[in-house]
């Protein structure tokens, strides 16, 4: 993704509508997905390689069709729980150009990661205020937020605690926050406006089915983000 604007420098002025929140389509399946994604105006799309999943893709089987997303757009390979090796070869895969890391890896295996010169996010999931205070640990400077629901990593269409999710943005401006958990066409410009983080992510919010998006809804949702201010 492009250079993140600085955030403590994101006040609106009346009339201003330039703060522009980049949004992250996930849990594509296919190339057809893909392409309505990027026509939808998505400045990043999610592959989820997690087998627990109802969104899975064989990230290896996809190489084809992945190599075939245009280059201003981000690739992001979701794992959980991975073995650091495994993550370490899904990340330098020549097309992938970010891992997401969204299971209950370490602050140590998130260091390791980052010593080796690979880019990620790592995915928090907001229970309370000590997952806020913790944000700063995970060995880089972009994190994702999103929902809390026991026993689930996410893609549950559970909404994040906005609360704390304007508070971290806030508390941390070094930090390029993402917002995830919850969010659709209808009620994404309030949590932009709200919560002003760097990008969105949405998954369940845009499809017909698990696995399976919506071309209108995307559509909608992109439109949602560009208009919330």
């Amino acid at each position: 993704m492009s250079p993140q604007v600085p955030i403590q420098s994101r006040s609106i002025p009346a009339g201003v509508s330039s703060f522009r929140v980049r949004v992250k389509i996930c849990g594509i399946t296919n190339a057809a997905d893909a392409e309505a994604a990027v026509d939808a105006g998505a400045d990043a799309l999610g592959f989820n390689t997690w087998k627990g999943s109802r969104r899975y893709l064989d990230i290896r089987a996809a190489g084809e069709w992945l190599r075939e997303v245009p280059v201003f757009v981000c690739r992001v390979a979701l794992g959980i729980n991975l073995p650091l090796e495994e993550a370490l070869q899904m990340a330098g895969l020549s097309f992938i150009d970010l891992l997401q890391l969204h299971g209950d890896e370490p602050a140590d295996y998130c260091a390791r990661i980052a010593a080796s010169g690979h880019s990620f996010v790592r995915a928090v999931r907001l229970s309370g205020p000590n997952d806020v205070e913790r944000l700063t640990e995970w060995s880089t400077r972009q994190v994702l937020l999103d929902a809390a629901v026991p026993g689930a990593f996410g893609g549950t269409g559970a909404l994040a605690d906005l609360r704390l999710a304007a508070e971290a943005v806030g508390r941390f401006p070094q930090l390029r926050i993402t917002l995830a958990g919850g969010l659709e066409p209808d009620n994404v410009a309030e949590a932009v406006r709200l919560v002003r983080p760097y990008a969105v992510d949405v998954a369940s919010g845009v499809e017909g089915s698990p696995g399976v998006k919506d071309r209108v809804k995307m559509r909608d949702f992109v439109a949602a983000v560009a208009g919330a201010f």
